[in-house]
């Protein structure tokens, strides 16, 4: 057994950002992982839309132990939540919200953060016990959006996943993001093929710099 949920939940929070890998090869991906924990980040989502994302987990958990806490995204059920958590999956991201993916991961104490852009569906997540919630698509409506659902309901953790960048990492983070997702912009195919990796880990580092400049106002 791993962790309990809330020490990842917690660790989570603390870091403040989680890079989201896509990649065409577990290879990548993980020499990517590499790159991303060089650079300070160690809250790594694997999506599933990555050619063999199950081994991938697979090979990650057994390669970094504790150091780097892996996740699974673009979970679209609790079958596929399970198969992942299984296969030593951390956490679990969905893009969009389905209360048996919740009920699953939290079976098997493991933090689940599941889609929402609504008010109503960011309260129905929450009261469904999502540890996070993710605001997706972010880009819609950006920092500002992000305010305005923190307005009513400030004590919802949201997590803002597209739009985020380096000019809007501190932004998310002043309006009210808990934790910001990363995806293409931090870890890129075209990174990857280049194998461009000191390229990635110095994203990294910007990435972080920016959360905590969002986080000290």
């Amino acid at each position: 057994m791993g962790k309990p949920r809330h020490v990842i939940n917690a660790s989570i929070r603390e870091a403040g950002i989680v890079a989201i890998m896509r990649a065409n090869n577990s290879d990548q991906l993980l020499a990517a992982a590499d790159a991303v924990k060089a650079g300070g980040v160690n809250a790594i989502e694997v999506t599933m839309t990555t050619p063999g994302a199950i081994k991938v987990i697979e090979q990650a958990t057994a390669r970094y132990g504790e150091e780097v806490i892996f996740g699974v995204g673009s979970v679209l059920d609790p079958e596929t939540a399970r198969a992942a958590i299984l296969a030593g999956a951390q956490f679990v991201v969905c893009p969009t919200l389905r209360l048996s993916t919740i009920e699953m991961c939290h079976r098997y104490d493991v933090p689940v953060v599941p889609g929402a852009y609504t008010a109503t569906e960011a309260l129905t997540a929450w009261e469904a016990g999502a540890d996070l919630v993710k605001i997706f698509p972010a880009s819609v409506g950006g920092p500002k959006y992000i305010k305005a659902l923190k307005g009513p309901l400030p004590q919802i953790p949201m997590v803002p996943v597209g739009g985020v960048n380096l000019d809007t990492t501190a932004d998310f983070i002043r309006a009210g993001s808990e934790v910001v997702g990363v995806g293409g912009s931090l870890i890129n195919q075209k990174l990857l093929d280049a194998k461009e990796f000191e390229s990635i880990t110095a994203n990294a580092r910007r990435y972080r710099e920016e959360v905590q400049k969002g986080r000290s106002g």
